[in-house]
């Protein structure tokens, strides 16, 4: 390592350093240019992260290490994988295999390294009930497939879990508000039918 003047004080130079050389949490935080908080929460995720500490509690990366990060760094950030799917990926495939990602290796083009395609759902439809026998008194209540928002519910349950949307709890709370709004104006409207079809038999 040298030291050069730069900017009224001095700094140290790390890219002499041998590419076999230990890193510490600071440089591989500057190096994959993330937190070094998010290394460290990364090691309670990802078992297979496993950096040399010494007193204090300071960590040596080893070139593999590095390798590793820089891998799980491409597959989170880069290609959108969470970290339970990474978590899969490196039980399946190996630490190896993440570490060549992360030397610059390419992503399996199938396989647990492969994200998931996201495939729509077919479109809910719900099912007609059969005719009773007989005559059958108006209902002033619709049945439940007609609640507002039973297409959605039951289609947003259809779904595996993993491809639900997120909602935050601002976002929930707007969408009861319309959909408080859209049962409102379907009451009125209701109303309405029914006034003016009174008013046209009469």
């Amino acid at each position: 390592m040298t030291l050069e003047f730069h900017d009224g004080g001095f700094e140290a130079e790390l890219d002499n350093k041998s590419p076999d050389a230990f890193r510490t949490i600071s440089e591989v935080a500057d190096d994959l240019d993330i937190p070094q908080h998010v290394l460290r929460f990364w090691e309670t995720r990802f078992s297979q992260i496993k950096p040399l500490k010494r007193g204090g509690g300071r960590r040596y990366y080893r070139p593999d290490d590095v390798a590793l990060l820089k891998g799980i760094r491409r597959l989170l950030y880069g290609e959108g994988y969470t970290i339970k799917g990474l978590q899969r990926i490196l039980k399946e495939q190996g630490p190896r295999y993440v570490q060549a990602i992360g030397r610059g290796g390419e992503i399996a083009g199938g396989g647990a390294a492969a994200p998931a395609p996201v495939v729509a759902p077919a479109p809910f439809v719900p099912a007609r009930a059969e005719p009773a026998a007989g005559p059958q008194p108006m209902q002033p209540h619709q049945p439940a497939a007609m609640e507002p928002g039973f297409a959605a519910k039951a289609l947003l349950s259809s779904l595996p879990r993993a491809a639900q949307p997120l909602v935050g709890a601002d976002d929930l709370a707007f969408l009861k508000a319309t959909l408080s709004e859209l049962v409102e104006c379907r009451r009125l409207l209701h109303g309405a039918l029914a006034a003016a079809s009174a008013g046209e038999e009469g």
